[in-house]
């Protein structure tokens, strides 16, 4: 037998002028008549930690019965539906992190920073802040060496805007960012969709001459042209299409960051908006959620993790239908059913999100599935009922496959008040092959996970 396939390393990158373009998985990384598995171009795990405050609306989102999930989800994970054999649902968990530790006032609002480490946050004002290592951060430094990028931090709002007063005796880094490198080392969220795209596609240039280069509406494809044609001269044309499809996403998004800079640049005195920062929340995080999918698909990162909102936001979300209702102020409901319902369309909003990047990972084919299934998003909160400042019965979704280590389609309930979502984050952490005994206030591990 003849064997005549090509074969191109994992690793290989296109370089141009200021420009370095990593590669989707394509067949011809494939070494002939050996099994995906025992390749280098395997499909590697991702990770994904989603974090929104405030809850969600009580009544709109616990399945009815524990179990597989029915084929009518609840209202608010209602755009999950085309993902329900990949969606676990979680009920009862216990944020005991976001509750203040015994005889000390305060936290509650300022404790973002537990979602991914289950640790409650040290009380300071000062510069001697203390969690803990987020899951995200111990999960890159088991499967992120072997990317350009060991780990992606967003947020979609403004550390620096007037949307969260800090106080209580509570540093702002505890509610500007979800992931600490180690229980002292908290990671900025990168709010500039233009950064990311450079931090991915940019080779050492600097500042201004990427600012030339976006004032030129330059793609930064144009400087591969040579690179792209010869290499489309040695595939398939599976492999064609694949390269193409990817090449188009790229200059799409591209495209996007432009008109966001020229927006920005003629946007009213009134509202400060970063260059390259989209201003409508929709665009900037859906700008986001592609930026990442198309990191997960080129391997350029295999770990990412995204701010929703800050506490005591006061931010509306037009496209969604609760257009003129804060997320702060409505989430104090006062048990009044009509704005518990405006608070499950701004929950249900925000999973619409949540499907839209879930939506990009189940379009990028990979070895034998497609990214999502080799994936798993965590999204969660750290309230149950906001409007008691409760933080029990806390929600959490789990999408994805984890590459075979995550069985979707359930809904699993747990005892109230009786499980902590340390628990979740130690089984989660066992889908990545990391075997801890303990993180953060874990007691143990999730049962039938």
């Amino acid at each position: 037998m003849f064997l005549t396939k090509k074969h191109i390393s994992r690793r290989t990158v296109l370089r141009g002028a200021g420009t370095m373009l990593a590669l989707p998985l394509l067949d011809a990384m494939l070494p002939a008549a050996t099994a995906l598995a025992q390749t280098a171009a395997a499909p590697k795990p991702r990770f994904v930690g989603l974090f929104v405050p405030h809850g969600m609306a009580p009544g709109y989102w616990v399945p009815e019965k524990e179990g597989l999930l029915p084929t009518e989800l609840p209202f608010n994970w209602k755009p999950l539906e085309p993902w329900a054999k990949q969606t676990t649902i979680l009920s009862g968990l216990h944020s005991r992190s976001a509750e203040p530790p015994p005889g000390v006032t305060g936290a509650d609002h300022w404790v973002a920073a537990a979602f991914m480490c289950a640790e409650k946050p040290k009380k300071t004002a000062g510069a001697d802040v203390r969690a803990g290592t987020t899951i995200d951060q111990i999960i890159a430094q088991k499967i992120g060496s072997g990317s350009l990028i060991p780990s992606l931090q967003m947020a979609v709002e403004d550390p620096g805007a007037n949307s969260s007063n800090c106080g209580e005796g509570y540093s702002c880094v505890y509610t500007n960012t979800i992931s600490w490198a180690t229980p002292t080392s908290p990671l900025p969220m990168e709010l500039n969709p233009q950064v990311v795209f450079e931090r991915m596609f940019g080779d050492g240039t600097t500042t201004e001459q990427r600012a030339a280069r976006r004032k030129r509406d330059q793609s930064i494809l144009d400087s591969l042209t040579g690179s792209i044609s010869r290499l489309r001269s040695d595939l398939g044309p599976s492999d064609r299409r694949r390269l193409d499809e990817y090449t188009e996403n790229v200059q799409e998004i591209q495209r996007r960051l432009q008109i966001a800079i020229k927006a920005s640049a003629v946007a009213p005195e009134n509202i400060e908006v970063p260059v390259g920062v989209p201003q409508t929340f929709d665009e900037h995080i859906k700008l986001q959620f592609d930026l990442l999918a198309l990191a997960f698909e080129a391997d350029i990162t295999r770990v990412g993790s995204l701010l929703f909102a800050r506490d005591l936001t006061g931010r509306t979300y037009p496209a969604s239908d609760a257009p003129t209702s804060g997320f702060h102020g409505v989430s104090h409901h006062g048990e009044a059913p009509a704005q518990i319902l405006n608070l499950a369309k701004i929950n249900q909003y925000h999973i619409k999100m949540v499907a839209h990047l879930a939506d990009r990972l189940a379009k990028k084919q990979e070895g034998d599935g497609t990214i999502l299934d080799h994936s798993l998003i965590l999204y969660g909160t750290n309230m149950g009922n906001s409007n008691q400042h409760v933080h029990h019965d806390v929600p959490h979704v789990l999408i994805g496959g984890a590459n075979g280590k995550l069985k979707g389609g359930r809904h699993l309930a747990y005892p109230s008040k009786t499980v902590p979502t340390g628990n979740l984050l130690l089984s989660v952490l066992d889908r990545f092959d990391i075997h801890q005994d303990t993180i953060g206030d874990s007691t143990g591990r999730l049962e039938d996970l």
